[in-house]
C-alpha cells in the first residue's frame, strides 16, 4: 500500500476506539433502567473500559517491537470485535462490564500503535501536520457518535449502540487483514527485562513524564464530564436524548475544528505560546463553570459553553505537546506511545471512578472533578514551558 492511503486505514482503525464511549452514552439512562442498577454502576461501564485499556496499552507497544506492527494490530482488534459483541449481547450488568473491560483491552492498540506507525513513517512537521488533521478527522466522527448513538437508541435501544460498534469492528479488521504493512523493518527480541528497563528509562525522564502528563489529564478531565454528562443533561436539566445529543456534538466539534486548524494557529503563535493559551483558556472555562455552579447559575447551555471552550484551549496544544512526548525518545516509541497511552487510561480509570462515586446529579460536582484535573495539568504545563524555553518559538 501506498503511504498516501495509509493514513485513511489508520483514521479507520481508530473510529472504533474513539467512538465506542460517545456512541454508548446517550444509552446510559436506557441501561440503567433495563438491569435495574445506579448510576454509579452504569458509569463503571467507562471505568472498566478504561481499565482494560490501561493493561493492553502497557504491552501492545514493546511487543510491537518485537513481534511487529502488524501483528499486534490485527490481534488487538480481533480482542476489540470479540468485547463489542459482548457488549451487544450482554445478558446481565456483571456481563457487559466484563465485556466492556476485554474491549478497552483491544481498543488500545490502535490508539498505541497508528501513533507510533506514524512516527515510524513521519518525522516532525509532517508527524505533527498527521496528528493534527488524525485528530480533527476523529473529533468530527467523535461528534457524531453521540448523535448517532442517540438515534440509534430511540430507534432501537441500548443494544443497538454497542452493535454498530461491534460491526464496524469487524470490518475494519478486515481492512487490516488485507491492507495494512508492516512499518517496522527491523524487530527486536522480546525481553521482559528489556521491557522494564525501557519503562524504567521512561519513568525517570522528568522532560517524558512533563510532556505525556499534560494532555494525558485534560482528557481524563474531559471524560470524568463525560461519566455523568447523560444524567446531568437529561434527569437534572430535563432534555430529550436528542437534545443532549446536540449538546454533546456541539462539545466535540469545538474540539474538532480546533484541531482542523491547529497546523495554521501553531505558526501564528509559535509552540510555547500556543501550549500557554491554550491550556490558559481550558482552565479559565472550567473555573467559571466551578464559579457558576457554586453560584447556583447553571443550566445546559452554559454547561456546554464552557465545556466548549475547554475544548478549544485542550485541542490547540493537544499536536505540540503529543508529538514532543513522542520524540524525546526516538528509539523506544513503542514503550513510549504503550506508556502514555497506558497511563492515560489509568487516570481515566481512577477519575471516572470517583466521579462516579461522588456525581450526585448536580453540575457542582461535575465541573469540580474537571476542575481537579485541569489544575494538575495547568502545573505540568508550566514546567513544559520551562523546558521548552523561546528558542523553539516561531519568530515574529
Amino acid at each position: 500500500m501506498q503511504n498516501r492511503f495509509l493514513p485513511w486505514l489508520f483514521l479507520l482503525s481508530l473510529i472504533s476506539t474513539c467512538a465506542e464511549v460517545d456512541i454508548s452514552v446517550p444509552g446510559f439512562p436506557q441501561i440503567a433502567q433495563f438491569f435495574n442498577v445506579s448510576e454509579s454502576v452504569i458509569q463503571a461501564t467507562i471505568t472498566y473500559n478504561f481499565l482494560g485499556y490501561f493493561l493492553g496499552a502497557l504491552l501492545y507497544g514493546p511487543l510491537s517491537d518485537s513481534f511487529g506492527r502488524r501483528k499486534m494490530m490485527l490481534f488487538g482488534n480481533a480482542i476489540l470485535s470479540i468485547g463489542a459483541m459482548g457488549c451487544f449481547y450482554a445478558p446481565s450488568i456483571d456481563f457487559l462490564l466484563m465485556s466492556r473491560f476485554i474491549q478497552g483491552i483491544g481498543a488500545s492498540t490502535s490508539v498505541v500503535l497508528v501513533f507510533t506507525m506514524i512516527a515510524d513513517l513521519y518525522q516532525g512537521e509532517k508527524a505533527m501536520k498527521l496528528i493534527g488533521m488524525m485528530n480533527a478527522a476523529l473529533s468530527i466522527i467523535m461528534a457524531c457518535a453521540p448523535l448517532l448513538g442517540g438515534v440509534i437508541n430511540q430507534a432501537i435501544g441500548w443494544r443497538g449502540n454497542y452493535g454498530t460498534v461491534a460491526m464496524f469492528s469487524v470490518f475494519v479488521w478486515v481492512l487490516l487483514l488485507f491492507l495494512l504493512p508492516e512499518s517496522k523493518t527491523q524487530l527486536d527480541r522480546f525481553n521482559t527485562k528489556k521491557m522494564i528497563g525501557d519503562y524504567k528509562q521512561l519513568l525517570t525522564s522528568t522532560q517524558f513524564i512533563t510532556a505525556s502528563m499534560v494532555p494525558s489529564l485534560l482528557f481524563a478531565a474531559y471524560m470524568s464530564y463525560i461519566v455523568g454528562s447523560a444524567f446531568l443533561y437529561i434527569e437534572t436539566f430535563g432534555l430529550t436524548i436528542l437534545t443532549f445529543v446536540v449538546h454533546q456534538a456541539i462539545i466535540v466539534a469545538s474540539f474538532a475544528i480546533t484541531s482542523m486548524y491547529a497546523s495554521k494557529i501553531i505558526p501564528l503563535f509559535g509552540p510555547n505560546k500556543t501550549v500557554k493559551y491554550g491550556v490558559a483558556l481550558s482552565l479559565i472555562s472550567i473555573l467559571a463553570f466551578v464559579v457558576l455552579s457554586i453560584e447556583g447559575i447553571s443550566s445546559a447551555y452554559w454547561t456546554t459553553l464552557f465545556m466548549s471552550l475547554f475544548g478549544i484551549g485542550f485541542a490547540a496544544c493537544y499536536p505540540i505537546i503529543f508529538s514532543n512526548s513522542l520524540s524525546i525518545f526516538p528509539v523506544l516509541q513503542g514503550p513510549a506511545s504503550s506508556l502514555i497511552m497506558g497511563s492515560r487510561a489509568l487516570l481515566v480509570s481512577v477519575s471516572t471512578a470517583i466521579t462516579g462515586y461522588l456525581y450526585n446529579g448536580q453540575p457542582l460536582m461535575l465541573a469540580l472533578s474537571v476542575f481537579f484535573g485541569v489544575i494538575i495539568a495547568s502545573l505540568f504545563a508550566l514546567s513544559w514551558l520551562n523546558e521548552n524555553q523561546p528558542s523553539e518559538e516561531v519568530p515574529a
